[in-house]
């Protein structure tokens, strides 16, 4: 069993992840991964929906052998490399600044 005044400090990794910095970075992280994956699995199974329940709808030819399946199905693709580009964005901008300051911070604890 460990004496209160460990238990207080905690490890360093503790320490970490009870410091207002690392809350306000996992919160930010949240705040961009959750809502973009629900906004993913929404199209995408809005996509499986329509193949399923509505084949009509999409085997509505737009030109030649074109479909508006086919359309949507490569929309697929597109919209993951748009949040994949989003993505790396976000990071470089909010994310890999912070998480380098909280690395450092550990390394050098530990050290």
């Amino acid at each position: 069993m460990s004496s209160p005044a460990e238990r207080s400090t905690g490890t360093v990794y503790q320490q970490v992840q009870a410091s207002p910095e690392f809350r306000a970075f996992r919160s930010r992280l949240r705040r961009y991964v959750f809502p973009m994956t629900a906004i993913f699995l929404a199209w995408y199974l809005a996509f499986i929906g329509l193949a399923s329940y509505a084949p009509e709808f999409m085997s509505i030819r737009v030109s030649g052998t074109i479909t508006v399946g086919l359309l949507i199905g490569l929309g697929q693709f597109v919209s993951t490399f748009l949040i994949t580009t989003l993505y790396v964005r976000f990071a470089d901008r909010e994310i890999d600044g912070p998480a380098a300051e909280l690395r450092e911070r550990v390394e050098e604890a530990r050290a």
